[in-house]
């Protein structure tokens, strides 16, 4: 007989003994309090890019500044020394810290309840910030995002919430990332709805605001009420310009499938070289360190050049050409394994594409065209949009990020359409083909997603009834009546599992009185047993049972696969399957579990 295990610890918020609406003010507290963390959060990663700057280039600042006042070696070295911290980092302490963390943020949500390991913040905080200060091409966006979700999931993992509410607090902190970052709490808010959570049901979107507000006024009273970035107020000339606008979606949705491929074309790249894993990040800061040295603009987050770009005071061919560096440079950061984010390299490259666009079409049509800076504007939002497929996100962000509401018109077609195409050329979004290269497909439904968030360890019986392998059939048939179980696992006489056996293993013999004494258990057994693990969840679990025609499976222990754990029953795993999807639709309509 296998021990039974104690029962599990309740919530901190269960053993309060609070009423329903109780337990949701509860919750509303919980997500105020991960919007003022990840606010600090957001606003403390922004000052240790800062301290890591000084290290790297003696000072802080923009990045094409930083570089003029320092020799070409630096520039080249800076991004080597920055590879080669981050590859260890992230390889020996939180390998989910590579790359941009949106799409880890998104997998915890939607299969493992809301959680992530609590060492992340210290991790990715790290790494990202040394990739960034050292001149990596990536944004901050990505990882604040991933360190202030990771802050809310340590929250909810702290007062035991269930997981529904942990999925909650992670599209909280997400939420309050993007605010602070932006100083935009409804593209905040937006973002973690839209592109994390993709569920705008009354349950979620209260909490989700509430810490996207929270987190704008601590970035406000840190960082001050400022948009992203300034810009002369544009507006629509004229009608004519409608057909320039649609084109400039329809660019804007190319350049952004071009990343996406090229993104996770230059991953493959990187790990298809036989040289240890830890130390590809630094060859990847080489390439960046060559392109720097001729054209620092694509150093970092970019924000710096996206500044003139959207004043019209850069050449045409300059802004074209720094759509290509650009896409190069942040693909090399992200597949040789640095850490950092995709958002502002894809405003960067809207700003550049629009900006170039825009710039020719003004040198031919000054009177009937607006302002390159225009074009730069609205390609931000479009390449944005066509990279995540979250055209509404994109919209407000833009339009927060700058305050200007006049060119919501022209942004509006060229997001939507720049998300036809993309989605058109590609169904999955930056972020979500990610999780596809990894077998994980988050648009596989309502059930599948029940399924996985069901681990076996949470359904299978720690009591089980064994036979030991020595019993003879008459000793079984006398045994059988008095048992529960129709299935029983085969164990030796150090209980390990050497088989098991069924009614139908032995059925023929019921009236063969010659063979009761004869024949033993282990002769009868089924020895190749399908087991599963207690980690594994109830979708893997329904595949082993459909696959065989089986009811049962011994639940055995991944260091020891001869170690009987437990054992999960069909009937088990079908209650516990409808009882989650009564629950989930019971938390849709009123945003409560069916146990509170």
């Amino acid at each position: 007989m296998v021990a039974t295990k104690p029962n599990a610890k309740p919530s901190i918020l269960s053993r309060m003994n609070l009423p329903v609406i109780n337990s949701y003010t509860v919750m509303v507290g919980l997500a105020i309090l991960v919007g003022v963390l990840g606010g600090l959060g957001a606003v403390a990663f922004r000052y240790l890019i800062l301290s890591f700057q000084h290290l790297f280039y003696t000072r802080a600042g923009d990045v094409v500044t930083l570089t003029d006042a320092v020799p070409w070696f630096r520039i080249l070295l800076a991004p080597v020394i920055g590879g080669i911290l981050v590859g260890p980092l992230i390889f020996f302490f939180a390998r989910e810290a590579k790359g941009h963390g949106v799409p880890e943020v998104i997998e915890a949500v939607v299969l493992k309840g809301g959680r992530i390991r609590k060492r992340l913040v210290a991790v990715k905080s790290l790494a990202s910030a040394i990739c960034i200060a050292s001149g990596g091409s990536v944004g901050r966006e990505g990882p604040i995002v991933q360190i202030a979700s990771s802050i809310g999931s340590a929250l909810g993992q702290f007062f035991k919430v269930p997981p529904a509410r942990m999925k909650i607090l992670v599209g909280c902190g997400a939420a309050a990332g993007i605010a602070a970052t932006f100083n935009a709490p409804i593209a905040g808010s937006l973002f973690a709805l839209e592109v994390i959570m993709g569920d705008f049901g009354i349950a979620s979107f209260g909490p989700v605001v509430l810490s996207s507000v929270m987190a704008t006024a601590v970035s406000r009273a840190f960082l001050g009420d400022y948009p992203a970035f300034i810009i002369p107020q544009f507006q629509l000339v004229s009608p004519l310009e409608i057909p320039f606008y649609m084109i400039l979606g329809l660019l804007s949705g190319l350049v952004a499938l071009a990343f996406t491929v090229t993104l996770y074309k230059a991953e493959d790249a990187f790990d298809a070289l036989k040289i240890p894993e830890y130390s590809k990040a630094a060859l990847g800061g080489l390439c960046i360190g060559v392109i720097g040295v001729f054209y620092p603009h694509v150093m970092g987050v970019g924000y710096d050049t996206i500044q003139p770009a959207l004043w019209g005071e850069m050449a045409w061919w300059l802004l074209f050409l720094l759509v290509f560096l650009k896409l190069l440079a942040t693909s090399l950061t992200i597949g040789s394994g640095g850490s950092g984010g995709i958002f502002a390299p894809s405003l960067f490259m809207g700003a550049m594409a629009g900006g170039g666009f825009g710039s020719l079409l003004h040198s031919i049509w000054p009177d009937l065209v607006a302002p390159s800076g225009a074009y730069a504007l609205v390609g931000m939002g479009a390449v944005v949009a066509g990279t995540t497929h979250a055209p509404i996100q994109a919209m407000l962000i833009v339009f927060e990020m700058t305050g200007d509401y006049k060119i919501i018109l022209p942004l509006m077609l060229a997001c939507t359409l720049s998300t036809l195409l993309s989605t058109a050329l590609k169904k999955e979004s930056i972020y979500t083909l990610k999780l596809i290269r990894r077998g994980v497909n988050i648009r596989a439904g309502q059930d599948v997603e029940v399924l996985r968030s069901i681990s076996v360890r949470e359904i299978m019986k720690d009591s089980v009834e064994t036979v030991h392998q020595s019993v003879t059939l008459k000793q079984l048939l006398e045994m059988i009546p008095t048992k529960s179980q129709t299935t029983f696992p085969v164990v030796d006489s150090s209980k390990n599992l050497t088989g098991i056996l069924s009614f139908e293993d032995f059925r023929n013999y019921l009236f063969d009185k010659g063979l009761e004494y004869l024949l033993v258990a282990q002769e009868l057994a089924t020895e190749n047993v399908i087991t599963i693990f207690p980690e594994e969840t109830l979708e893997d679990a329904f595949k082993k049972i459909g696959s065989k025609g089986i009811d049962t499976l011994p639940v055995v222990s991944p260091e020891n696969p001869k170690k009987l754990l437990g054992i999960v029953f069909l009937s088990d795993m079908v209650k516990a399957y409808n009882k989650a999807l009564i629950s989930q639709s019971i938390r849709s309509v009123t945003g409560y579990s069916d146990g509170e």
